[in-house]
């Protein structure tokens, strides 16, 4: 069974990807147990061109792995997102002998669904079922290209959807997603256009999202984010299965470091960005 932080993301970026424009040359395929996609108008990004799930919804298989390879070709900078539940135990030396590298650790967040305290700011916050303000927070927010607006334009409404812009008066301010598979919730596309932080958007949208998780049956929540690269020396070097497995409790949430390998030959580029 999948841990639900796992199944979370990988769920909202399954349909992510069902809703891309064609033009952006989004592809998703099921190979070897794991979700892989590819984004080719990004191909520098490895959040947009990488590999999920694998290892977990059954033991990954050393053949498979040039399956994987074969999906993404030359040129992307890619990444295998590596779970500390993922097998065989093997599975991190099958990676290394085919060249890839360690990168940073992704960080999983889960826990049970219920109300947030409710956050004091003088913005407004509205679940939209439009797009035009929700794609205007987030492109401005995490300064993204703009082919960018038109893909995420399509969730608000979508099913499983639910879509939060804080606005400041008619300017929207900040954006936050939730998407519900099942009884798990994600929380993602979290950002805050530059001249609005420090107003609380992001904290009163977590409160809504949190709110919605329980109106629409989850039991558990979930969200991620990257380690920054200089936080610990476990972030950095060769890939590795023990750092990534370590896992810490702090009051109901729960976190896990998440290994990112890719290929030594993939293109090369900054930190990966997205939401």
């Amino acid at each position: 069974m999948i841990h639900p932080a796992e199944l979370a993301e990988l769920e909202a970026f399954r349909d992510l990807y069902a809703v891309a424009p064609a033009s952006l040359g989004a592809r998703s395929a099921e190979l070897g147990g794991a979700l892989c996609l590819r984004l080719e108008t990004d191909p520098r990004s490895a959040m947009f061109n990488r590999v999920l799930g694998l290892g977990l919804q059954k033991p990954a298989a050393d053949h498979a792995l040039d399956r994987i390879a074969s999906f993404f070709g030359g040129g992307l900078a890619w990444a295998v997102a590596l779970a500390p539940q993922a097998e065989p135990a093997e599975l991190p030396a099958w990676l290394e002998r085919r060249g890839y590298t360690r990168g940073y650790g992704w960080t999983k967040f889960s826990r049970a669904a219920g109300a947030a305290p409710q956050a004091a700011t003088e913005l407004r916050v509205e679940r939209v079922e439009e797009g035009d303000a929700f794609a205007e927070a987030f492109v401005r927010g995490y300064g993204t290209p703009e082919f960018f607006r038109d893909w995420v334009a399509r969730l608000p409404g979508r099913p499983g959807w639910h879509c939060f812009v804080a606005f400041d008066g008619a300017d929207p301010a900040g954006v936050g997603a939730l998407y519900v598979t099942g009884t798990v919730g994600w929380l993602g596309i979290a950002a805050t256009v530059p001249e609005h932080r420090r107003k609380g958007a992001q904290s009163a949208i977590l409160a809504a999202r949190l709110d919605a998780a329980v109106e629409a049956g989850c039991e558990v929540v979930a969200s991620d984010t990257g380690e920054p690269r200089w936080a610990s020396p476990a972030g950095r070097g060769a890939t590795s299965r023990a750092p990534a497995s370590r896992r810490s409790t702090c009051g109901r949430t729960t976190s896990a470091r998440r290994t990112r390998t890719r290929p030594a030959d993939s293109a090369r580029g900054g930190c990966p960005r997205g939401p």
